[in-house]
């Protein structure tokens, strides 16, 4: 998916906008010049982006009981992305749901179990960067876009906060947004993504494209990797868009 195609799946796709082109410059003598501007909000269900642990609150409050009125106008004064500016390198694990059940892909609102996390059979390490493939590009490239917040995405169900902070993982990341969508509690519509950030610390990556990871990770019967990801360095930001790398 080009995040600067608006699509059901991308309603608030990136800008890129050219401020001198070739074409034009072409034109003129002597030192000439290309360059864009690029802008995106990436927040959400499309943007491939990791989350700050000041991205989300529960009752006014942030994670280590900060308050949210700390996240201003102009920047969080705590727990922005800032913590991460000099990138972030561990060793990355693969779950592969679609593998372990037998199928191409996840539907939307599929609910994944700590039974199906546990029986893919890695093992895990505190501290570990963990993904959780659902299939969800595999689903798009085959049937096309969909809405996903009315019509949903396959994700962690609530009961799996529990495993994450036995697991305790440093970073979280799924092809979806880890919740499952549509909310099942309207009182907690994104439990996953409020207890990982607000209550334990844990930084989430969403919207990563792990359908070809999966493939080389199941060539090679191999689900561990080092995983390097370098948000933006924007002083106060709530995260970033990310490009991450795995490297087998």
């Amino acid at each position: 998916m080009r995040a600067t195609t608006p699509a059901v799946d991308n309603p608030n796709p990136a800008l890129h906008h050219m401020i001198q082109a070739g074409d034009f410059a072409a034109t003129q003598k002597g030192f000439q010049w290309s360059g864009d501007f690029v802008g995106v909000a990436f927040h959400g269900n499309s943007v491939s982006h990791i989350d700050a642990l000041c991205h989300v609150f529960v009752d006014g409050r942030m994670y280590n009981g900060a308050p949210a009125t700390d996240v201003t106008s102009v920047g969080a004064r705590r727990s922005s992305i800032e913590v991460a500016d000099k990138g972030i390198v561990g060793r990355g694990v693969l779950l592969d749901i679609p593998r372990l059940r037998g199928v191409d892909w996840l539907e939307p609102g599929d609910v994944i179990t700590k039974d199906e996390l546990e029986a893919t059979g890695v093992t895990l390490d505190q501290g570990d960067i963990v993904l959780v493939h659902t299939g969800r590009d595999r689903r798009r490239d085959a049937l096309g876009p969909w809405n996903t917040y009315a019509e949903g995405l396959a994700g962690l169900a609530p009961e799996c906060a529990r495993w994450l902070y036995d697991m305790d993982p440093s970073v979280l990341g799924s092809d979806g947004v880890s919740d499952v969508m549509p909310a099942a509690d309207p009182d907690w519509p994104i439990p996953i993504h409020m207890c990982a950030l607000v209550g334990m610390g844990i930084h989430l990556l969403d919207n990563l494209r792990l359908d070809l990871l999966a493939d080389v990770c199941a060539a090679r019967s191999r689900w561990e990797f080092l995983f390097v990801v370098a948000p933006l360095q924007i002083g106060g930001a709530t995260g970033s868009p990310v490009n991450p790398i795995a490297i087998l």
